[in-house]
């Protein structure tokens, strides 16, 4: 498939702030239990300003693939049978929790309101990653696409994402704070990693269900294709394959796979309290979910290509 750009930022986005908001409520229940001290009230109210800020930029990032922007709101009437469509509704929904939850901690609501505030954000935010993953993983013709690796790896690395980048903003404002997120970040990092591992590796052995005989309706042995019958590109070649070298497509899985974890939880390990550090570990923590994510896309190959595979 062709990556587009805008829906790689969209899901990166939404990612880090939904683990943002659900790095907020462990520190919140773990406070409440008495395993860590409460931090203040701007440790929670900024988190959520940057949760919601991430899931805004995110959103507006959708735009720019649509056609017609202005009938992005009919997209959600299919939602009994549309994955797209129930996050449509979701995400809103929990922007609206995570605005909550940040007005709870500002407005000092108490622990109680706080707490059951976070609960039905924290399903809200599981179900926007479900919603999410499964606009692809239930394309069975996308062999690539369609398993249960792909909503736990949107979790795992949108989760992880958002630990780290908790732990930026608790060296900032909550300093004791700082070891038990960096702690989390690293195995939900260490967790998001293994599960990639798994799915390249299942998709490396991924043997094709059609041939070209079954993608133009030809029952015979030998069938090699010359041209597609014209000479210049169409919305098939251009929608539906990346054009990407495999020099290339080597080289963006190298950078997942350096960036998505090692590197980062080589920084985590040292960084200590040091949010310049942190900062920098989220930094290149995103840029490897930005290669993870066009990788993604581009590794789905669309069965359409079976047909469209030859200029001239």
């Amino acid at each position: 498939m062709n990556p587009a750009w805008s829906v790689i930022f969209l899901t990166t986005l939404l990612g880090a702030g939904q683990g943002l908001f659900l790095a907020l409520y462990a520190i919140d229940v773990g406070a409440a239990n008495g395993l860590l001290a409460l931090p203040g009230p701007t440790f929670y109210v900024g988190g959520a300003t940057l949760a919601l800020a991430l899931l805004v930029t995110g959103l507006f990032s959708s735009f720019f693939h649509l056609g017609r922007p202005e009938r992005a709101w009919r997209s959600a009437a299919k939602w009994r049978t549309s994955w797209l469509a129930r996050e449509v509704i979701v995400l809103p929904a929990f922007m609206g929790a995570v605005f909550a939850y940040g007005a709870a901690h500002q407005l000092q609501a108490g622990d109680r309101i706080c707490l059951w505030v976070g609960a039905a954000g924290t399903v809200l935010c599981i179900a926007l990653f479900v919603c999410t993953a499964m606009i692809y993983a239930c394309l069975k013709f996308l062999q690539e696409w369609h398993t249960t690796l792909t909503p736990l790896n949107y979790f795992l690395l949108g989760s992880a994402s958002g630990f780290t980048l908790a732990s930026v903003l608790a060296a900032l404002v909550a300093p004791h704070a700082v070891n038990q997120l960096a702690i989390a970040a690293l195995v939900l990092g260490a967790l998001a990693y293994l599960g990639r591992l798994a799915a390249l590796r299942r998709n490396a052995r991924l043997r094709p269900m059609s041939s070209l005989a079954t993608a133009i309706g030809v029952k015979h042995p030998h069938i090699e294709q010359k041209a597609q019958g014209f000479m210049g590109g169409s919305f098939n070649t251009r929608e539906f394959f990346h054009g990407r070298t495999r020099e290339t497509v080597r080289a963006v899985r190298w950078a997942l796979l350096v960036l998505v974890f090692p590197v980062p939880a080589v920084m985590l390990g040292v960084s200590g309290e040091n949010a310049f550090l942190l900062g920098a570990a989220f930094a290149l923590q995103y840029v490897g979910l930005l290669a993870e994510r066009w990788y993604f896309f581009a590794e789905a190959n669309h069965p359409q290509n079976l047909y469209y595979q030859a200029i001239s």
